[in-house]
């Protein structure tokens, strides 16, 4: 028989390791596809992932909005912001909470802080008055000599509670600060206490982007250059409107409730100002240009009231999970007419109190708490009024000394010299 040809009929050519009698395995058919198209046909799934699609859009113009905002807040403050104006408090609370059990306020040691500062080189005297028998230039108001504050951590440190001339008017000093250890336990930290002359000082209160948010004020949410000559000091304002338990007025516009027995900083017309309980010894009149207010009072007719060491988280700041000793603020104002401004990294509400009370404060109320919301700023003088050096009160306190030259999300007070 002839030999078999390559055209020949035959048996199937095997691999070397597989036997005739062996079928190859089955391959399994693309499943996938199929059933990603089943899916797409039904109409519920369709819409789960048109909503999902819309939520992700709104998420990004909407956090993309808050984090391009004009202003120098920081990236955590504008995302946590954002957060709770969007009913997510609760969830930004909690991570505060734990990031405070992680690194709660250091107990003990000693302030890195330099207390023996020289005082601000003062820019143009200003008005003077000459007497005659000397011949000498003297200043025409008289100068306000303070008392050292007593430090509560006990025997003081060099130069901690004395008074330093940060800002002059006049040939006057007209804004000076302490510096001083807030408690017998918390030793490492400082607190900064500011006593403003209102002879020499003015005032103006200024809206914030976010809060009160636009409306017709008349006043921007910055100091432009052109409002920076005689510039002093600024500092920061209170709570949101909404969670502040009253109201924010300027210019005739009021955004939430001018409320009856709330804390207010009240702007006059003459640019001096005052602190008190709302239709309680102090209320609107045609001279009233502004009020912030701000929770309850923490010295009411010269004492500290008992209720500030009450309901810490829900009376005076459901932030940090309310815990006592963190960044805080407040403001009052003295029986001889200055207004004072204290804050510190370390403050409870009562040690904020007795701060402002030992300084005087015959009434006075807590503002804005935590790290991204409060400074307080002051300014040297330079060749250019339009351009003056911003220096922080305190060197650790978050925010930038010139914050407030660009437009910020929350409320603030100007400083200037009359």
């Amino acid at each position: 028989m002839a030999a078999q040809t390559d055209t020949e009929t035959g048996p199937e050519e095997q691999a070397p390791d597989q036997r005739p009698d062996q079928a190859a395995a089955p391959v399994a058919p693309a499943r996938k596809p199929r059933l990603l198209r089943r899916l797409w046909r039904r109409r519920p799934v369709r819409v789960v992932l048109a909503l999902g699609a819309a939520f992700a859009v709104w998420l990004s113009y909407s956090l993309g909005s808050a984090l391009l905002a004009p202003g120098n807040d920081s990236v955590a403050a504008r995302v946590a912001e954002w957060a709770r104006d969007h009913h997510l408090g609760p969830m930004v609370t909690g991570l505060e909470t734990a990031q405070y059990k992680m690194s709660p306020p250091k107990v003990g040691g000693r302030p890195t802080i330099a207390l023996n500062q020289p005082p601000v080189a003062a820019g143009p005297s200003g008005a003077t008055r000459t007497d005659e028998s000397k011949h000498i230039q003297m200043p025409s108001i008289a100068p306000i000599t303070l008392s050292p504050l007593v430090s509560p951590a006990g025997d003081p440190l060099p130069g901690e509670g004395a008074w330093r001339v940060i800002g002059t008017a006049k040939g006057v000093p007209a804004v000076q600060s302490a510096m001083l250890r807030p408690d017998n336990e918390h030793t490492s930290y400082l607190a900064g206490v500011v006593s403003m002359d209102q002879r020499l000082v003015r005032f103006q209160l200024h809206p914030g982007t976010d809060d009160p948010g636009d409306d017709n004020w008349g006043v921007p949410p910055n100091i432009p250059p052109q409002d920076r000559t005689g510039l002093l000091a600024s500092f920061n304002g209170g709570f949101k409107v909404r969670e502040a338990n009253g109201g924010f007025f300027l210019n005739g516009v009021t955004h939430g409730s001018l409320t009856d027995g709330a804390a207010s900083l009240v702007f006059y017309k003459d640019g001096h100002t005052s602190v008190g309980s709302w239709n309680n010894g102090i209320s609107m009149t045609p001279d009233v240009v502004g009020v912030r207010q701000n929770l309850r009072p923490i010295v009411d007719h010269g004492q500290v009231p008992d209720d500030v060491d009450h309901a810490i988280e829900s009376g005076w700041g459901l932030t940090i999970g309310g815990k006592f000793f963190v960044w805080r603020s407040g403001a009052g104002v003295t029986a001889d007419g200055r207004l004072v401004y204290a804050y510190g990294p370390a403050l409870s509400v009562r040690t904020l109190a007795e701060l402002l009370h030992q300084a005087g404060c015959v009434e006075a109320m807590q503002l804005d708490i935590n790290p991204a919301w409060m400074s307080f700023n002051y300014y040297e003088p330079t060749s250019d009024p339009a351009n003056p050096n911003s220096v922080k009160l305190l060197p650790d306190q978050e925010r930038p000394a010139d914050r407030y030259f660009e437009p910020t999300s929350r409320d603030f007070t100007a400083v200037y010299a009359r």
